[in-house]
């Protein structure tokens, strides 16, 4: 019976043991070709399903960075210390940068899932950001520096003691009531003084000047007011009794003092670079900010309008 089975099975056309091989090979070709099949159109949907998200994400990303870039750029520019301005720009680099990597992160990522008003929306930011980005470099640059700030603390620093000094040591050539030069060594000191102060006034327009037409005006009047101080000087040695002419050189020295620390204020505030960095910040940079801002609207609205099929 067993013998009589095997050979039915060998007459109802089942497959020998000699022949199974060539079919064996064949049905593993066709799972194959099936395999690859489904590999292939598993792919095309994985863009909607995996890379909308993370562009979404990304472009997320791009608003923050950016947003975070302008404000530490804008403190950094305000900012009343050099130790916090260079802090303030670092960080506004920083996420520079950070905006960068995101947009090289999401460039390719549109391209795969053939959106092309997103990749378009994005070329677009990348050109704004572009000179954004150069512009706020030239700021930066400026503000660490703290020209006028630095010239500010001088006017209310050492300028102010020199000057302090120079009156003190002026008022103290002044003699008795009872010398018969009283009243034009009193009216000749205080002339000094009275130039002296004058010098002292004219900082701190010139400071805030951002016109360099106005600080040459400024630094006019400071020369006739020490040519009047001077003239003072040379006056009041004349007029004051023999004993008392070392005094008034003595005065001589305090002034020469607040000249120089003058001369050095005057360098600092022609630099201007406190003044120049907040001009460019409210003025070219707020159009590019604007302009970059609205790229990133557009950009996020329509990928927020895509869905996991990729139709809008």
């Amino acid at each position: 019976m067993i013998h009589s089975s095997m050979n039915d099975r060998g007459r109802i056309g089942l497959p020998s043991a000699r022949s199974a091989g060539p079919t064996i090979r064949l049905l593993a070709l066709v799972v194959a070709a099936l395999v690859v099949t489904s590999t292939a159109s598993g792919c095309r949907r994985e863009p909607a399903l995996y890379e909308l998200p993370e562009a979404q994400r990304l472009s997320a990303d791009l608003v923050v960075h950016f947003t975070k870039a302008a404000d530490a750029a804008n403190r950094a520019v305000m900012a009343d210390t050099d130790d916090a301005s260079v802090a303030f720009a670092r960080d506004a680099e920083q996420n520079s940068q950070g905006v960068q990597r995101s947009a090289d992160a999401l460039k390719p990522i549109l391209q795969d899932l053939g959106y092309a008003e997103e990749a378009r929306l994005l070329e677009e930011f990348g050109g704004r950001f572009g000179e954004y980005r150069a512009l706020d470099r030239t700021i930066l640059a400026l503000a660490v520096e703290n020209t006028n700030l630095k010239a500010q603390r001088l006017s209310f620093g050492a300028a102010q003691e020199s000057a302090d000094a120079f009156r003190a040591a002026v008022e103290a050539v002044v003699p008795s009531s009872t010398s018969p030069h009283h009243w034009r060594i009193k009216a000749l000191a205080a002339m000094a003084v009275a130039d002296l102060r004058e010098l002292q006034v004219l900082q701190a327009p010139h400071i805030a000047a951002a016109d360099d037409a106005v600080m040459t005006r400024l630094e006019q009047r400071m020369t006739t007011a020490e040519a009047g101080v001077r003239a003072a000087l040379r006056e009041l040695t004349a007029a004051v009794p023999q004993g008392s002419s070392r005094e008034v050189v003595a005065a001589t020295a305090p002034f020469d003092t607040f000249m120089k620390v003058n001369a050095t204020i005057l360098e600092l505030s022609r630099r201007n670079t406190n003044v120049r960095s907040l001009a460019l910040t409210l003025n070219q940079k707020g159009q590019l900010t604007n302009a970059c801002e609205e790229s990133l609207r557009r950009l996020r609205e329509a990928l927020a309008k895509r869905t996991i099929g990729g139709t809008r």
